[in-house]
């Protein structure tokens, strides 16, 4: 856009038809982008979208923004948008300040008394009222919770999985790391009906007054289940899924559940990526319509999914 208005600029200087061609041209363009996203605007009008927010979007500013906006305009045109969102890199920077070594298991968190103290901190007193801030500065109303706000999201402990190189699986008790097992969707829904985007941060409610820290990608997933979204949208630190780690031409676009859960169990998928597609796949059991990964470093990346023909990351089938 600063191209083309140098562009016109110049023109406009030198020849006063050729500048009202590039204005032409440039509002075409602008218009035929507002066309190709119409049928898409018409589709998802009063839909309920979920979209987990987390790596580099949360960490650069100009990302942080664009989200922010990609969000509110989302919500101006009639979706439903509820926002879950981790903050893994702010909690194990705290936890260096203080510190503790951060560990993970198949892309858990290894989480202590302190640690998951620190991490409800972080998650609900930094993030999340950051979050809500600056959707609140563009106009949008919304309303930050954990999953303890009037037990939102009910939780018991999450053992974590590894899948040995000799097939087998074994669960490993990693402390207070906890898996959703129910989620208060008349709360959810009375705020999206009265105007609100809900923005959620991923602390359990277990029983008595046990905190449980829960990786963010399967909360995004419970409650996209629980409230029968019409999309999930994943923002990770990658475009999406791959075959082969380091074959860029290996990316999918689209891929079967089955496909995805053999991926994991071979070892192609790794890391932070297997609770990111282990969610996906629970999301689709649980009533989720469609679920897409993005590449959350991607400017707009909510945008270019939703309204563009081509989209940008990889949907779970």
């Amino acid at each position: 856009m600063i191209n083309e208005l140098n562009d016109l600029n110049v023109a406009t200087v030198h020849n006063p038809n050729e500048a009202a061609i590039h204005t032409t041209l440039s509002a075409a363009s602008k218009a035929s982008i507002l066309i190709e996203a119409l049928p898409y605007i018409q589709k998802f009008t009063g839909k309920t979208m979920v979209i987990k927010y987390g790596g580099n979007a949360m960490i650069s500013e100009e990302l942080k923004n664009k989200v922010m906006q990609d969000i509110a305009l989302m919500k101006c045109i009639g979706i439903r948008p509820v926002l879950v969102h981790g903050g893994g890199p702010d909690i194990t920077n705290f936890l260096e300040k203080v510190g503790k070594t951060s560990s993970f298991v198949s892309g858990l968190r290894v989480t202590d008394a302190e640690t998951v103290t620190i991490a409800q901190m972080v998650l609900g007193g930094k993030i999340n009222a950051e979050i809500v801030s600056r959707l609140n500065s563009l106009g949008i109303p919304a309303i930050g919770l954990t999953g303890k706000d009037a037990n939102l999201l009910k939780a018991h402990k999450k053992l974590a999985e590894v899948h040995e190189a000799n097939g087998e699986t074994n669960h490993i008790d990693i402390g207070f790391v906890g898996e959703v097992t129910a989620v208060n969707t008349q709360l959810i829904n009375d705020l999206l009906d009265n105007g609100y985007v809900p923005v959620i941060s991923p602390i359990g409610a277990g029983k008595g007054e046990t905190t449980y820290n829960i990786n963010a990608d399967y909360v995004a997933a419970e409650i996209a289940g629980a409230l029968g979204a019409e999309k999930l949208l994943m923002l990770t630190n990658t475009k999406g899924i791959y075959t082969s780690l380091d074959d860029p031409k290996s990316f999918l676009s689209s891929i079967p559940q089955a496909e995805a859960v053999a991926l994991i169990e071979n070892g192609t998928i790794q890391g932070g990526m297997i609770p990111k597609v282990e969610a996906v796949l629970h999301a689709l059991q649980c009533g989720t319509k469609r679920v897409s990964i993005i590449d959350g470093r991607e400017p707009h990346a909510l945008l270019l999914e939703l309204f563009t023909n081509k989209g940008i990351g990889t949907e779970i089938i």
